[in-house]
C-alpha cells in the first residue's frame, strides 16, 4: 500500500497533493485542476470536475519555431483559463504524470511556484473509481501577469551540454535502454521523430524516467528506494550539477521533478532538444 506523502521522506513534499486532497478541495475557487495528457482525447472523454486542459502541442508550444510559448502568450493563455498569480495550480495526467510534469516544468519557465503535482494522476484517480465528467468548465477570464521566460534555471540548451561533456558532469539519459544502447530510435510502439542517429550522448548514464514510480499506481517512491536509484546505483549526488534528457523533453521533465523536488537537488535542467536534436546535429559525439 503507498504510503502518505508526507512519510515517504521527500525534501519538498509540499510539491505533491493526493487524490484525497484534490478531492476535497474541488470546490476551492483558489485551487485550479490542470489535466496534461499525452492522448489528447482522454480529457474530453471524461475529466476530475472543475479541471481544465493544458494541450502540450498546442497551448506549450510555439506554432512554428521549436520553442515553447512566450511571456505574452503564457500570460494569455492563464487569462483564458481563469488563472491568477495567487492560485493553486494542481497538475495531472495520464501516463503517470509524465505530461503533467512536462507541463509544471514549462510553467515554472514563467515563475508560477504556486504549483502542485498530483500523486497517482489520473491512474489513480480512476483506480479509486472518484468522480468525473464530460463537461468542460468556464471560468471568468482574468489579466494574468507573468514575469519573463527564465530560461536559465531549469532549461538546458545543446551548448551546455557539450560543455557538460567536457567537465564530466553529470548527465541522466532517461530513455529506454533500448533507445540508450542506439538499438532503437524511438520509444517501442512510437514513431520515430525525425534522429538520424542513435545511442547516447557521452558520459550519460542510463535511468528510465519510470522506475520512479510505483507501477501499480502511479505515486512516486518514497525518497530512500529513489536514492537508492540515482545515488547508490549512480553515484549522483545532491550537489551535482545535472542535465536530464529523453527525446523531447517530456520524460526527462519527470526526472527531472524527481530530482528536484522530491529529493532536493538545487542543481538540475532539463534539455528539452533531447535527442531528437541531439541526434541530427552534425559534428556532436555520441555513444553507444
Amino acid at each position: 500500500m503507498t504510503t502518505n506523502i508526507d512519510q515517504r521522506g521527500y525534501a519538498r513534499p509540499n510539491v505533491l497533493v493526493s487524490t484525497d486532497w484534490v478531492a476535497e478541495h474541488l470546490n476551492d475557487p483558489q485551487i485550479r485542476v490542470i489535466e496534461s495528457n499525452e492522448d489528447p482525447l482522454l480529457y474530453t472523454s471524461g475529466h476530475i470536475p472543475g479541471a481544465v486542459e493544458v494541450d502540450w502541442t498546442r497551448d506549450l508550444n510555439d506554432r512554428l519555431r521549436r520553442d515553447y510559448l512566450d511571456q505574452a502568450e503564457f500570460e494569455a493563455l492563464m487569462s483564458r483559463l481563469g488563472i491568477t498569480p495567487e492560485m493553486t495550480l494542481v497538475f495531472y495526467g495520464d501516463k503517470n504524470n509524465w505530461w503533467a510534469t512536462y507541463a509544471f516544468w514549462v510553467f515554472q519557465l514563467f515563475g508560477h511556484r504556486n504549483a502542485r503535482v498530483m500523486d497517482g494522476g489520473r491512474l489513480k484517480w480512476e483506480q479509486e473509481g472518484r468522480s468525473m465528467t464530460r463537461e468542460k468548465p468556464v471560468y471568468p477570464p482574468t489579466a494574468y501577469k507573468a514575469q519573463a521566460r527564465n530560461d536559465e534555471e531549469a532549461r538546458a540548451f545543446r551548448d551546455q551540454v557539450l560543455n557538460h561533456i567536457g567537465t564530466r558532469q553529470p548527465l541522466v539519459d532517461v530513455r529506454s535502454p533500448a533507445e540508450y544502447s542506439g538499438e532503437r530510435l524511438h520509444m517501442p510502439d512510437y514513431p520515430n521523430e525525425g534522429a538520424l542517429r542513435g545511442g547516447h550522448i557521452p558520459g550519460a548514464v542510463n535511468v528510465p524516467w519510470s522506475r520512479a514510480v510505483n507501477p501499480d499506481d502511479g505515486t512516486f517512491k518514497p525518497a530512500d528506494e529513489l536514492r537508492q536509484i540515482y545515488e547508490q546505483e549512480q553515484g549522483l549526488s545532491p550537489d551535482d550539477d545535472i542535465i536530464a534528457y529523453c527525446r523531447i523533453g517530456e520524460r526527462s521533465s519527470h526526472t527531472w521533478f524527481v530530482l528536484k523536488y522530491l529529493l532536493g537537488y538545487d542543481r538540475v535542467r532539463n534539455y528539452d532538444g533531447s535527442w531528437t536534436e541531439w541526434g541530427n546535429l552534425v559534428g556532436v559525439p555520441i555513444e553507444r
